[in-house]
């Protein structure tokens, strides 16, 4: 009887013993530390309590029971503490001082960084956190990546320009310009690495020849955080983009919201010349784009809810909405005869304007179903919606020929939808490594072009040069893939099938093409490491290119009189096989790579020498090869002081057929060399420069030669105020020389442009923090790879 009593009491009598312990933390400048995460373990070292400071820096546990505690304290910017306390004796609160974990050189510190790139035996990781770069937003990051090449905006891994971008692993609903907007608003502190995956695994869709997978930093901590920033940028003309980013995260939910609202000018430089030697006349286009976009419209929104601790779900949408943007091209075309003498001119004005909706919902369920095996269910859906209208006006004053006016107009109506599921499961253990999964998708897009000519000042409608292009895709997909640990050697395999069904159906002439086949694409990896750390390794994958939906659709789209844009329905999906030998050691990274084309799809130009059409359209070319060495290296020079070399160098061969079809082959030497330097230029590791260059040697693309070309550039970044305020002023394309030509000559083929995209500028950027700045980004929900191919 006496023992139950003594256990009903004894609860009592331990809360009456309660103690507390308070206090306060702060640096070295005796300023107050917020969102300090602080641990109180007992003395036999079990972890009793964590708890986080307030904005004061205080702290204090409550209802502590009457013994002997320590506190500890690790975070990454100050140096650890530990403390026992026994609370029989604490009767005033404590106060601890917290040094800067750095180290002062020549007037200068640098916060301890860790490795840079680290080799895994399926990818190669570029660590962000601590490094100069994590300031910079994620399209620059993605720049600055190990074997990742930027030309005009255009990016590509090791050569390869099919390139899938992910964030935690899941697919990034947006292309072209889209996506770009949306990556310069990601905050680069939020990145913790990027992935580059040159043989993705079975467990990635087998689309694109390479994968840029960014890891953001987890979102650990409860509290409320936002972000105001906002984004100046003059190169011709000015461009700028402010906006708010909120984090909050409490209990069981976490919330991420943000609005980007983009404005400006976009300019471009053209000039063209087309050779005709059947008539021996050169046709010769100057045309300066200008477009303006005054409101280019960015949301996000995200929600993650523990449902129970196995148990997460998550919702997610995002959409950008561009309403308009307009512009008018004046194009001067002169034509010159064999003597170089102008014989005849025409002046074309395009008068145009465009509109872009985009629109995805995901919806993401996870579940752990125990200490080794968890499944993923996730749903999206995605609507694009783009309209482009143009009314083209041409003044014709030819050789023996009256001057006239010719006068039309296009109306282009776009619109895709897509849904997919998928469902993933993984089994991990010590040694060994399961994933497995299935994947179910359907696009539908509607295209629809109206073209009229102006007949005796009123527009007629023409039925034979307008068109209507229904597309139809069902795909389904399974996985499975297994990694081995042993001693020295790391393995892994897998193998995926993909079975694609599809119906294209085009209205003027009347033609359906229909597909269906099953494809198989198996992956291998290995990877052996020495006892000095050097690491070998070995790997293969088979990819699939599947065609823009843009480049499937051929309706007419023309720049002018004499040129216009064409799709092909019947392209096929490019087949990539990728080998690689890697080496690693002390932050040398080495990758001997081939990699082998079949029927690769891409833009070329075309002269009709009988009605001097200039015509640009996708096509398959026959296949592509490419063998090539990938070097990367980081050195410290100082603590503060860094150098970082990558460079690739690559044979480049393409097959295609000519009109005639005679087989041609382009191939071309090709080095991208990336050099850049960066200082630490205080102690604090607030004020950051980098200073670099980049340079790319002549290239190739189908029938395409590409010209070399160089860019210089300089990066200065500054925190104030407790890094609440960071201020950032970059300069790019400083001595303008980013100018290309581009040119295709064989057979009877003879013509080129000049192309300059208005690289050089300058850009200033503010960025204040407010709130619990420990709070990170929230997940992102997986998204799908068709969004890759509006």
């Amino acid at each position: 009887m006496y023992k139950y009593l003594l256990l009903l009491v004894f609860p009592v009598f331990i809360f009456s013993q309660s103690k507390k312990i308070s206090g306060s933390i702060s640096n070295t400048e005796k300023q107050p530390l917020d969102s300090i995460r602080i641990d109180l373990f007992s003395a036999d070292n079990i972890l009793f309590k964590s708890l986080l400071t307030n904005q004061e820096g205080e702290f204090s546990f409550e209802n502590i029971p009457n013994q002997s505690f320590k506190i500890k304290i690790q975070d990454e910017n100050y140096l650890s503490y530990e403390k026992i306390i026994n609370t029989e004796n604490t009767n005033k609160k404590i106060e601890i001082i917290l040094k800067n974990n750095q180290k002062e050189i020549e007037g200068v510190s640098l916060t301890k960084k860790k490795p840079l790139v680290k080799r895994k035996v399926d990818r190669l990781e570029f660590n962000v956190e601590n490094s100069n770069i994590s300031s910079l937003n994620a399209w620059e990051i993605l720049k600055k990546t190990p074997q990742v090449t930027v030309n005009n905006d255009l990016l590509a891994v090791k050569g390869g320009t099919s390139v899938l971008i992910t964030i935690n692993d899941k697919k990034v609903m947006m292309s072209g310009e889209e996506l770009k907007n949306f990556l310069e608003n990601t905050q680069g502190d939020d990145v913790k690495s990027v992935e580059v995956i040159t043989n993705p695994p079975a467990k990635y869709e087998a689309e694109g020849s390479a994968v840029l997978n960014i890891v953001m930093k987890k979102n650990k901590i409860e509290g409320y955080r936002g972000i105001i920033s906002s984004k100046y940028v003059q190169t011709q003309y000015a461009k700028g983009v402010s906006g708010i980013s909120q984090y909050y995260k409490k209990d069981k939910i976490s919330v991420m919201a943000s609005y980007f609202r983009g404005t400006g000018t976009y300019y471009r430089e053209e000039t063209g010349y087309v050779n005709y030697p059947e008539d021996g006349t050169t046709w010769i286009s100057t045309m300066n784009r200008k477009d303006q976009a005054k409101s280019q419209n960015t949301l996000n929104f995200n929600i993650e809810y523990e449902i129970d601790t196995l148990t997460t779900a998550s919702l997610n949408y995002s959409g950008y909405f561009n309403p308009k943007s307009f512009g008018t091209y004046h194009v001067p075309t002169i034509i010159y005869n064999s003597q170089n003498i102008a014989q005849s001119n025409y002046t074309t004005i395009n008068d145009h304007y465009s509109r872009t909706i985009n629109n995805s919902l995901s919806f993401q369920l996870d579940r752990k179903l125990n200490n080794k095996s968890s499944i993923s269910w996730i749903n999206y859906f995605t609507g694009n919606n783009a309209t482009k209208y143009q009314d083209v006006l041409t003044f014709l004053n030819f050789a023996n020929q009256n001057p006239k006016e010719n006068n039309f107009i296009t109306d282009h109506k776009n619109n895709v939808q897509l849904y997919s599921t998928q469902l993933d499961y993984q089994w991990k253990g010590n040694r060994l490594e399961l994933e497995s999964g299935t994947k179910y998708s359907f696009v539908k897009t509607d295209s629809k072009l109206s073209f009229s000519d102006n007949e005796n000042g009123s527009f007629e409608y023409k039925p034979l040069k307008s068109s209507n292009f229904d597309y139809k895709e069902h795909n389904f997909a399974l996985y499975a893939s297994l990694a081995y640990n042993v001693g020295k050697w790391n393995f892994k395999g897998g193998l995926r099938t993909e079975m694609t069904n599809l119906e294209g159906i085009v209205s003027e002439p009347y033609e359906v093409n229909k597909n269906n086949y099953w494809s198989l694409f198996p992956t291998f990896y290995a990877q052996y490491t020495t006892d000095k750390k050097h690491e070998f390794g070995f790997s293969y994958g088979k990819r699939i290119s599947r065609p823009f939906y843009s480049w499937l659709n051929p309706a007419k789209s023309y720049y002018n009189l004499f040129s216009y844009y064409q799709g092909d329905p019947k392209l096929k999906a490019t087949i990539t096989h990728n080998l690689n030998l890697t080496y690693s050691f002390k932050n040398w990274n080495i990758d001997f790579y081939y990699r082998k084309e079949l029927f690769p799809s891409m833009e070329i130009s075309f002269q009709e020498h009988e009605n001097n059409n200039l015509i640009y359209y996708y096509t398959n070319i026959e296949k592509g090869e490419a063998f090539g060495i990938s070097l990367y290296k980081n050195f410290e020079i100082k603590p503060w002081w860094s150098l970082v070399v990558s460079e690739n160098l690559e044979h480049n061969e393409n097959y295609f057929k000519g009109i005639d079809g005679v087989l041609n082959k382009n191939k071309v030497w090709n080095w991208v060399s990336n050099i850049s330097t960066s200082f630490t230029l205080d102690k604090n590791s607030d004020w950051k420069m980098e200073i670099g260059q980049n340079y790319y040697s002549p290239a190739i693309q189908g029938t395409f030669r590409i010209s070399s070309s160089w860019s210089a550039y300089f990066v200065m970044n500054r925190k104030f105020f407790n890094k609440k305020l960071e201020t950032a002023l970059i300069f790019n394309d400083i001595f303008k020389s980013t100018k290309q030509k581009v040119s295709t000559k064989y057979g009877n083929q003879d013509n080129y442009f000049l192309d300059y995209q208005d690289t050089q500028g300058f850009t200033i950027s503010l960025k204040y923090n407010f709130g619990n700045q420990s709070v990170k980004n929230t997940k992102t929900i997986k998204k799908s790879d068709e969004q890759e191919r509006l």
